[in-house]
């Protein structure tokens, strides 16, 4: 096997159980690994570290599978490892129309893997050289655990290029799903296209907070902002919204917008779906003067690097700014950042700096977070990505 030693002292993080090795924490590589390959981690003493996945063409170096002496990368390794995380989601799996994350990558012990789960289709993401490396044997244990209609890839993620793997999409197993998935969150219904939609097909990420949306509803007016196919509008119905405004570029995403509204049983009258850019909508509804009781933001990712932070951190900015102007008083703000390296201290900073210049004195109502089947290992901070503040205005 293929041995990495480190240089002195940059096994500290390792011994917290962090599963990353960064390039410059390399000192020497006994071997020539491929990408993916399972590599043995060592001090410079030669103390045992752990056994990871090595991917020559990312700053992240090794992704660590296992810290025991007494493991190997082989099949069982991968059914314990999967079944674990799988299991302790068995609240979704009696239920055939259930959504959720299934498998959380490095939170779940599984560097670069996340599964979710749509009805009885599986979507998986290979976003690291391990995961890859171990795809077909991946595959398999799903198949074994799980017995799934079908396995669909969606790794057409920018995060593969760092990984040196070009972006995948297509069946990988079983049935092909249809255009649309129906899936049942709580009492609403919603069709995900698996095949081309965002991320996997949904945001499950924001399942619990979609339904927070209701105890802030009831006879509001409600502006949900980046609507996708309109999850939050549909949560603010059937909390008693008098009337959802869904802002969203995308002209499919909004046809599903429609569809969703038909298939939950809700009077069309109540909703409408605007095609636009949120900055510009948002600046028209602002020199219009028109106001709501309830606005959403709930942005794509604005920070995908260090070198994106100042104009990423404006465009937060911006987007709140303007948010906090059109609200009316006693109006809340549901406003989320899914941008890692955004922190929530950050974060609430950048919402308060919105809230004074837009001349609005506002409280934050609760904080939010990724749902329970997106769980955070308490060595992996990285991890928690999903930020959000529920604010009320004066």
């Amino acid at each position: 096997m293929v041995v990495i030693v480190l240089k002195p002292g940059r096994e500290k993080s390792l011994l917290r159980r962090h599963p990353w090795i960064f390039s410059g924490a390399i000192e020497t590589v006994e071997g020539d690994p491929r990408p993916g390959e399972t590599v043995e981690i060592l001090t410079r003493e030669r103390d045992f570290i752990g056994l990871g996945a090595y991917s020559p063409h990312s700053q992240i170096r090794v992704r660590v599978w296992t810290f025991r002496k007494d493991q190997t990368l082989e099949s069982s390794f991968f059914h314990a490892r999967m079944d674990k995380a799988i299991q302790s989601r068995a609240e979704y799996l009696s239920n055939k129309e259930s959504a959720c994350r299934l498998i959380n990558a490095e939170s779940d012990g599984l560097p670069g893997l996340v599964v979710d789960k749509y009805g009885q289709f599986l979507v998986c993401q290979f976003l690291s050289a391990g995961s890859e490396c171990w795809k077909d044997e991946i595959i398999l244990q799903l198949q074994r655990i799980l017995s799934p209609a079908g396995i669909y890839e969606r790794s057409d993620v920018d995060i593969r290029l760092k990984e040196g793997l070009e972006p995948r999409t297509g069946a990988l197993w079983g049935e092909l799903p249809p255009e649309h998935v129906q899936i049942q969150e709580g009492s609403c219904r919603f069709l995900v296209d698996i095949r081309k939609g965002h991320k996997t097909g949904f945001y499950l990420d924001q399942c619990d907070n979609r339904q927070a949306l209701q105890d802030y509803a009831h006879g509001r007016s409600v502006l949900n902002c980046f609507a996708y196919t309109g999850g939050f509008g549909i949560w603010a119905l059937r909390g008693g919204a008098d009337h959802v405004t869904d802002v969203e570029s995308s002209s499919s995403a909004l046809e599903l917008c429609a569809r969703h509204v038909e298939i939950n049983g809700f009077d069309a009258r109540k909703v409408d779906h605007l095609q636009g850019d949120v900055f510009q909508v948002l600046r028209e509804f602002r020199n219009s003067r028109r106001c709501f009781d309830v606005i959403v933001l709930d942005p794509p990712k604005f920070v995908d690097s260090r070198s994106q932070m100042f104009k990423g951190t404006r465009g937060y900015k911006d987007i709140n700014l303007l948010a906090f102007k059109l609200l009316t008083p006693g109006g809340i703000l549901f406003t989320f950042s899914c941008s890692g390296l955004v922190t929530p201290d950050l974060f609430q900073k950048i919402v308060a700096d919105a809230a004074l210049d837009a001349g609005r004195d506002a409280q934050i109502l609760r904080a939010l977070t990724q749902g329970p089947d997106h769980p955070t290992s308490l060595n992996f901070p990285e991890g928690a990505y999903l930020k959000g503040l529920v604010c009320r205005v004066a």
